[in-house]
Formats: C-alpha cells, structure tokens, sequence
C-alpha cells in the first residue's frame, strides 16, 4: 500500500515538473501514459480536456493535487467495481 501511495504521489510531481499542478499538456500526458490501460477514451485529446474540466474545482484551467486526487479515487472507484461486478458472475 505504502509503494502504490509513493507512486501516486510521485507521478503527480514528475507531470508537474516542480509546479503545484498540472497544465492541460502535462495532464494529457498523464492521462495518456498512466492510465491508457484502465480508461477508456484516453486518445481523445477533447475527452481528456472534458475530464479536466470537471475536476478543476477552482477554475483555474489546471489539476491541482486535490483535483488529481479525485481522479485517482473516481478510477480506483470504477476499477473495484468493475472487479467486484465480475466476481459476482463466478460460482
């Protein structure tokens, strides 16, 4: 649990280039490379701002930690249902 922290925690940083947040670019950057294989639509350059959009709480046109935190729970989220929806199929 402590490494899987470490890596969210560290993927924000190093997309953020030593800012406190995530332009459009770095995002869809991020987007792109970290979670191209549990997201749909991630080659989507208007999808990616779409989802920028809405978790920009501020307003400011940038992900902030907060913000990509709410991502990271929301794709968390959809993964454990996903996997809890397929163990309920089995015997």
């Amino acid at each position: 649990m402590e490494s899987a922290i470490q890596t969210v925690v560290t993927t924000f940083l190093k997309s953020a280039r030593g800012k406190d947040n995530l332009d459009s670019k770095s995002f869809q950057k991020l987007v792109q490379k970290q979670l191209g294989g549990i997201m749909e639509d991630t080659n989507s350059n208007s999808a990616i701002k779409e989802m920028q959009k809405g978790l920009d709480e501020n307003n400011d046109g940038k992900v902030g930690f907060q913000e990509y935190l709410t991502l990271i729970g929301y794709v968390a989220t959809s993964l454990s249902e996903s996997k809890s929806g397929s163990n309920a199929s089995a015997p």
